[in-house]
């Protein structure tokens, strides 16, 4: 017969078996000391995030671009074309049946960001992610949309005309698309004209079956102007 002990911190934890049963009483043993670690660590590890969510694994992102972005107009577009030509005046074509006035996703061919600031700088970062990352309390504007990205993409961004832009490694899919701002109404006001950055954009996307557009948070004031100009209630 042999006994094992658990040691000082828990002497009370004995298994005593046969030598026809050590390989047994090993996996066993095993499986104790992994339930008094977890009891031990609380509940790291259980895939609770802060706010409640399952979060069932960690992000993983993927950072595609990171810079200021000068345009005219406030526009700003994700395309998966190369020939696409962007936003072109015409509302209906990207924000009909939405709530939301800043982000149009009607358009197969691409996304529509409208930036506070008309011209100038303005910064813009675009980070993948493989599951929904976590929303922050800096941004005062935020929307969701979704869109499709075709299987012979050629992903990328572009502004006004564009007269600048670059390619985006997106992978083709479904995703959700969360564009977060803060500062559009210093982007609106005297900061038109200024020479430093004023309003900044984050645009997080990750795979997700396709849903209804989404006002998250409205704290600007030009940020509720566009959702009065061009969203509105959903017709049933």
């Amino acid at each position: 017969m042999h006994a094992f002990r658990l040691g000082r911190r828990y002497p009370h934890y004995s298994l005593t078996v046969t030598t026809r049963g050590t390989i047994r009483a090993a996996q066993g043993l095993l499986a104790l000391l992994t339930v008094i670690a977890l009891v031990a660590c609380g509940d790291e590890g259980n895939g609770v995030a802060d706010d409640g969510r399952q979060t069932g694994k960690s992000d993983v992102s993927t950072e595609l671009f990171d810079g200021v972005v000068e345009t005219d107009y406030g526009q700003l577009d994700l395309y998966w074309s190369p020939d696409y030509l962007g936003y072109d005046g015409t509302d209906d074509r990207y924000f009909a049946g939405q709530v939301n006035g800043l982000v149009g996703a009607g358009d197969p061919g691409g996304v529509y960001v409208t930036l506070a600031r008309r011209s100038g700088g303005s910064s813009v970062r675009i980070v993948l992610h493989d599951i929904e990352p976590q929303l922050t309390e800096e941004w005062e504007d935020v929307v969701e949309v979704s869109t499709v990205v075709p299987e012979d993409a050629q992903p990328g961004w572009g502004t006004w005309a564009q007269e600048s832009g670059g390619q985006l490694a997106i992978p083709p899919g479904a995703y959700r698309i969360r564009v977060s701002a803060r500062g559009r109404d210093a982007g609106r006001g005297d900061g038109e004209f200024a020479d430093n950055v004023v309003d900044f954009y984050l645009l997080d996307l990750w795979p997700a079956p396709a849903a209804e557009d989404l006002i998250v948070r409205a704290g600007s004031k030009d940020a509720r102007y566009w959702h009065r100009q061009r969203g509105g209630p959903r017709s049933d």
